[in-house]
């Protein structure tokens, strides 16, 4: 069996066997297929994609890739979430002790930053000395004694889609289903939680640019989780525009620790605390969303989920005095506030031009081996909406960067305005299970 060969018959449209994919990933595994291949079978993938059975033989294939964990030594239901990515995206940071704290577990392996988008990780390590490096019996442990970790894959747990995810980063192969299906459900079923919520976005922030395309997704993975007796649902949520009013590595945990203080902006308030109903429903915590979603806000009213968040940082050896006083978190050294120069509603931000520009002010990734500027990112100061007035403040925007007068202006250029009222839709437009 040749690489050559696979890639030629997925070129031209035809269905992988079983034996295939198998030895594709085999391959890519233990480097004996360079990147160059698969970076041509994924964009092969990309253009002419994998029906059902394809996609459940990769997924399985890249699920054992590697190691699983079992989590049978956790007491109870545990949950698991994970979103598709978004700028802007700080939920995992939000529902995470959200739901710890109304007593359900979860066991959580996230990701990095993924083109535009940031990730869970790289978030996490803007709180100094935090690690995401965890063996798995800590990992266990830690689980059952606080009831929440947030940690990145290991090289032996899904070893495939870790390289394979990088990889996708910088060849232009991140927007397609079959490939994000299956990195995302061989991560979530080899992490061993009994349940798992999908967050897929839909928008111009979003890989999946509308919400037909984010439903298709959505209905793959749920039938995946289904096929292999786990509890799956999905959500579908907007991404039109940034979700919250930070994006930015520091900025977001920042955004995070202020809502579960209460002070979140209203999208991301919404957001996970709709969310967070489900996953308790999922845990059998509660029976229906209305109950669920007073147990969440009471637990935001009460600070708990505050201090399961600096339970966690600090069992993960940060330094919890940062989630009681984030204004401890390095600053970068330029900030800039971009203004209008017209009045009117705000009906656009486009979410992809911000989730770029915030790229380009050090706060992303352009290649695996970049380095992010964790204080870099912008701040909101209008929605989609909100009304403007001429010179009035869109945003502000931090780097460590001297010359961004090209990004600025790129920001400026990502609010569109409209003569007229606008209009503000749900965050969660759809409940796919």
């Amino acid at each position: 069996m040749r690489m050559v060969d696979i890639i030629i018959k997925k070129r031209s449209g035809l269905e992988l066997t079983k034996e295939e994919i198998d030895f594709v990933i085999k391959g890519f595994t233990s480097s004996e297929i360079p990147d160059y291949q698969m970076s041509s079978l994924a964009m092969a993938i990309v253009f002419n994609g994998m029906n059902k059975k394809e996609i459940g033989y990769l997924t399985n294939a890249m699920l054992y890739s590697g190691d699983t964990i079992s989590l049978k030594g956790i007491e109870g239901i545990k949950v698991d979430k994970h979103s598709t990515g978004g700028v802007g995206d700080k939920a995992s940071l939000v529902l995470g002790p959200l739901v710890a704290s109304c007593g359900v577990k979860l066991a959580k392996m996230s990701g990095r930053g993924l083109g535009h988008t940031g990730g869970t990780l790289d978030k996490l390590e803007s709180i100094p000395g935090l690690t995401i490096s965890i063996e798995k019996e800590d990992f266990i442990k830690q689980v059952n004694d606080i009831g929440i970790a947030i940690v990145g894959q290991t090289g032996t747990l899904v070893p495939a889609d870790k390289k394979l995810y990088a990889l996708r980063d910088v060849t232009g192969t991140v927007e397609s289903i079959p490939l994000i299906s299956s990195s995302i459900m061989s991560k979530k079923l080899a992490s061993g939680s009994d349940t798992i919520l999908l967050d897929v976005k839909f928008g111009s922030g979003a890989f999946m640019k509308n919400i037909d395309d984010a439903r298709v997704l959505a209905r793959t993975m749920v039938d995946i989780g289904d096929e292999l007796k786990r509890d799956t649902r999905a959500i579908l949520t907007d991404m039109n525009e940034p979700l919250g009013l930070a994006i930015g590595n520091s900025l977001e945990v920042i955004e995070a620790i202020n809502t579960l203080n209460g002070n979140g902006p209203k999208d991301l308030v919404e957001l996970c605390t709709k969310a967070g109903a489900i996953m308790l429903m999922q845990a059998k915590k509660v029976e229906t969303l209305e109950e669920g979603m007073k147990l969440i806000t009471s637990k935001i009213e009460s600070k708990e989920a505050l201090d399961k968040l600096a339970q966690m940082v600090k069992a993960q050896g940060g330094d919890e005095s940062y989630i009681y006083d984030p204004s401890k978190f390095e600053k970068a050294k330029y900030e800039y506030v971009v203004r209008s120069s017209k009045e009117g509603y705000v009906k656009e931000i486009n979410a992809l031009e911000i989730g770029e520009s915030a790229m380009r002010l050090g706060a992303g990734r352009a290649t695996k081996e970049d380095t992010i500027d964790l204080s870099a990112g912008i701040i909101l100061n209008k929605k989609v909406g909100s009304h403007v007035e001429v010179n009035e403040e869109l945003c502000r925007v931090f780097t460590n960067k001297e010359d961004v007068s090209s990004v600025l202006e790129d920001i400026k250029e990502s609010f569109k305005l409209s003569e007229e009222k606008v209009d503000v839709g749900p965050i969660i437009y759809e409940i796919i299970q």
